[in-house]
């Protein structure tokens, strides 16, 4: 069955790293700590088939756990104790996105694939397993489906379904999932809609 692969991360950031674009002394790698992911079907109804989600524990380059930020669990609500129950190893993880993605694109809200696989794959000395050439951007979609560029540019994965209004909209907190499941809707909204037709996705230019 042809299914697209709705996709987001949540990575580590600390007070101001953001706006130090991570240069600081003391600022962790950005590396990935959640990995939401919805399984969108291409054909008949366009139904959400599947979902996942991952929790990493997230180490620097010399294999030493970081401390997770107090901004990082305000964002999130992912802190100490919960990745200690349920966190794995990135490579763990990343073959378990592998695995439930099946060989369907990749399609995140711009390109959390570079915090995935670029700087985590780099930061744990191992070659990214997925190739570059199956992940894509969601905004082409949003852009081909007529949502202004203006309007693109300002608006964040957790907030696309409250812009199409639809239910659900607006999680309160960063989720990698719930980001996911945003997009994923409006994706499913604008297929049912004939805004977007199942041949869009194999878009490589916008």
């Amino acid at each position: 069955m042809p299914c697209a692969i709705i996709f987001d991360c949540e990575f580590l950031v600390s007070e101001g790293a953001c706006q130090r674009f991570w240069c600081g002394p003391y600022d962790p790698d950005p590396v990935v700590v959640q990995i939401g992911a919805v399984k969108l079907d291409l054909s008949g109804n366009f139904d959400i088939l599947d979902e996942h989600v991952a929790l990493i524990r997230p180490v620097d380059r010399h294999g030493v756990a970081y401390e997770i930020p107090e901004l990082f669990t305000n964002l999130t609500g992912i802190n100490s104790a919960l990745i200690a129950e349920k966190g794995m190893t990135f490579d763990a993880a990343i073959a378990a996105l592998g695995a439930f993605s099946g060989g369907a694109r990749l399609w995140s809200w711009g390109k959390d694939e570079l915090n995935l696989m670029a700087i985590n794959c780099y930061v744990a000395d191992m070659t990214p397993p997925i190739p570059a050439s199956r992940f894509d951007n969601a905004c082409k979609l949003l852009l081909r489906a007529g949502m202004p560029y203006d309007d693109i540019r300002k608006t964040r994965s957790g907030e696309l379904a409250g812009y199409f209004c639809l239910p659900d909209a607006n999680p309160p907190r960063h989720d990698a999932l719930e980001d996911a499941r945003s997009v994923a809707s409006v994706l499913r909204y604008l297929l049912r809609e004939g805004r977007l037709s199942p041949g869009d996705f194999d878009l490589i230019t916008p």
